[in-house]
């Protein structure tokens, strides 16, 4: 029986911690899966709840943080490395970019290294995070990672793309593109009475237009420019009734209300109750089916993004969307088609948005047009038999 060890950057909400829940679950039971992760930081919603529903046993590796700490770095390093060594695994599968580092270093400088290393990337780091000194540090490591790796996994064409020709992590041939997959029955499940809740419970009246952004409040998602376009489609069309939802907590949080205030709306802070506000933050939720089903559009205006996760579930809500023209939100994205992609400057965005808003008949076309795009190339099943067909072809 096959040993695989996954390890995970942290369990916070997002791509990742679904990404290793459902290969852990559904793969072929002739593999032997087991999962360690990195800590969360103190601000970022838990995603522990994904594992645990899934009776998914996982351990934390001590002192793997997302930031970098060369001392705690380095007993996360040696604590994997002894993982390795009693476990034995036939494939070692790292998970964005901490992960990446540590347990491909831990994986290839092992006297029980494995038969095959892999790493996916779920985004990069190389646009909107560092300085330009930085940035050319960590393309130096992750092309030598690269080389001590069997296979790379891009999420997306556009993302393999980005690695070959525009960062050159590794060659064409060892980078295999395998799009994320999700669960997504309960985004169509039961979605009339879900919708009359959540409005009935944020006292939402029927002419109202909820538009719903999620993410980490953090500068990489770029509430501002969701802020300024909410402006300018204001002031632009002052008779638009709608409410805004922000999904999600950070760092920001402060910066991004002051933002708000100096935009002038009004705004409602997680456990303030104070329905009637223009703009209402609700923390992180693990009911996004309900706020997506109560939402007629959602929104995302990050500076990179891998495989925007909150636009495929949108997507499976039969939902509008609109995104910022980044990474590889093209790859689920036809503009006009199933959504609309716009440059990241504020006027087109209003603009976009408003397309949205006011053409009902639009909006509705759009979203049955992503509803049957998700479903086509989305489900956990794809994801499962594309990464198994991998490990075969690895480990022979």
């Amino acid at each position: 029986m096959p040993k695989v060890l996954r390890i995970l950057n942290r369990l916070n909400i997002g791509g990742p911690t679904l990404n290793v829940a459902y290969l852990s679950k559904y793969i072929d039971q002739h593999y032997q899966t087991k999962v360690i992760t990195g800590i969360k930081e103190s601000h970022e919603g838990s995603s522990a709840y994904v594992l645990d529903n899934l009776n998914i046993p996982y351990e934390y590796v001590p002192d793997m943080y997302r930031s970098i700490n060369p001392s705690k770095d380095f007993r996360a390093f040696k604590y994997i490395q002894n993982t390795i060594k009693n476990y034995k695994p036939d494939i070692v599968h790292t998970h964005a970019a901490k992960a990446g580092v540590l347990g491909r270093l831990a994986a290839y400088h092992n006297p029980n290294r494995p038969k095959a290393i892999l790493h996916t990337y779920h985004g990069n780091i190389f646009d909107g995070y560092f300085s330009p000194i930085k940035t050319k540090v960590f393309l130096a490591i992750e092309r030598y990672l690269a080389s001590i790796s069997n296979a790379i996994i891009a999420i997306s064409e556009t993302q393999k793309y980005d690695l070959v020709n525009k960062y050159g992590i590794a060659p064409e041939n060892k980078i295999h593109v395998i799009k994320l997959g999700f669960d997504l029955d309960k985004f169509s499940q039961n979605t009339e009475q879900k919708r009359l809740d959540f409005r009935k419970c944020y006292d939402i009246q029927e002419d109202e237009i909820v538009i719903t952004i999620t993410g980490r409040l953090a500068p990489i998602k770029n509430h501002y420019l969701f802020i300024q376009s909410l402006k300018i489609l204001k002031e632009k069309n002052p008779s638009l009734k709608f409410k805004v939802f922000i999904v999600g907590d950070g760092e920001l949080l402060d910066h991004i209300t002051s933002t708000i205030r100096e935009a002038e709306f009004d705004f409602c802070k997680y456990g303030d109750n104070n329905y009637k506000a223009n703009i209402i933050f609700t923390s992180w939720r693990k009911d996004i089916d309900i706020i997506n089903a109560g939402s007629d559009i959602i929104a995302l205006t990050s500076l990179n993004e891998g495989t925007p996760v909150s636009i495929i579930e949108a997507m499976a809500s039969q939902k509008g969307v609109i995104c910022t023209n980044v990474g590889g939100v093209k790859d689920v994205v036809k503009d006009g088609y199933n959504g609309f992609v716009c440059e990241q400057e504020p006027n087109i965005f209003a603009d976009k948005l408003n397309e949205l808003i006011v053409n009902k008949e639009l909006r509705c076309k759009i979203a049955e047009n992503g509803k049957h795009f998700v479903l086509q190339n989305y489900t956990y099943s794809r994801l499962v038999k594309e990464m198994e067909d991998l490990y075969k072809f690895l480990l022979t």
